[in-house]
């Protein structure tokens, strides 16, 4: 089994995307934690909020996975899943601003708006590095997070964004400018990292919305 497991790690999206489709379903455990780091740093770049993020991530994979048949292949499988979580987080954000402002014109409204979830993303989002990043605006932040953390090209940032080409490469060059060079040595490792537990919690919540087994 573990030799099986070694093997499938090692195939092509493309492969494992016929072999779902085949009735393989098991076999989208493997898509999900090939690209579990890539949604939650996209995630975190837009909400800023691991709760709200890890959430996101399900409903995208799930709405992925639903609609696995419709991938043609214009383009890469992981600019294809990145650009329905983004999706999903815009429209996320979008929601969480309304509500915000309603409960803003309220009279009389006194509530403590440091919430629970908020809490927690204080204490996770830790070291210099995250701090620097979560304070660029957000269309700098997303672009720094795909192309030099993720390692996306300028293409598939591009179409993820649905940017020309050019604005990737200034937005880029314009949030390493905001980043103090010093804190360049730990971007890879240090930020929005994506621990086992929150793997394994994804995918099972994802399976048992599915019915996988």
């Amino acid at each position: 089994m573990e030799q099986i497991t070694i093997q499938a790690e090692r195939l092509p999206d493309e492969i494992l995307i016929g072999r779902i489709l085949a009735g393989e379903k098991r076999f989208f455990e493997h898509i999900m934690r090939r690209y579990n780091q890539r949604l939650y740093r996209t995630g975190m770049s837009i909400l800023n909020d691991s709760m709200e993020t890890e959430d996101a991530m399900q409903n995208a994979y799930i709405s992925a996975y639903e609609h696995l048949s419709k991938f043609e292949e214009r383009s890469s499988f992981g600019t294809w899943l990145t650009r329905i979580m983004l999706n999903e987080c815009l429209a996320r954000k979008k929601k969480n601003t309304r509500l915000k402002m309603e409960i803003d014109t309220q009279p009389d409204n006194n509530i403590n708006r440091a919430t629970p979830a908020a809490e927690l993303v204080n204490k996770e989002l830790s070291g210099l590095l995250e701090k620097a990043i979560c304070e660029l605006p957000e269309k700098y932040r997303l672009v720094f997070v795909l192309r030099e953390i993720e390692e996306m090209s300028v293409r598939e940032t591009s179409e993820t964004l649905n940017i020309e080409e050019p604005n990737v490469k200034v937005r880029l060059n314009r949030a390493k400018t905001m980043l103090r060079e010093s804190l360049n040595g730990y971007m890879k490792d240090n930020v929005y990292s994506f621990h086992l537990h929150r793997c394994d919690r994804i995918v099972a919540n994802v399976f048992a919305h599915l019915n996988l087994s």
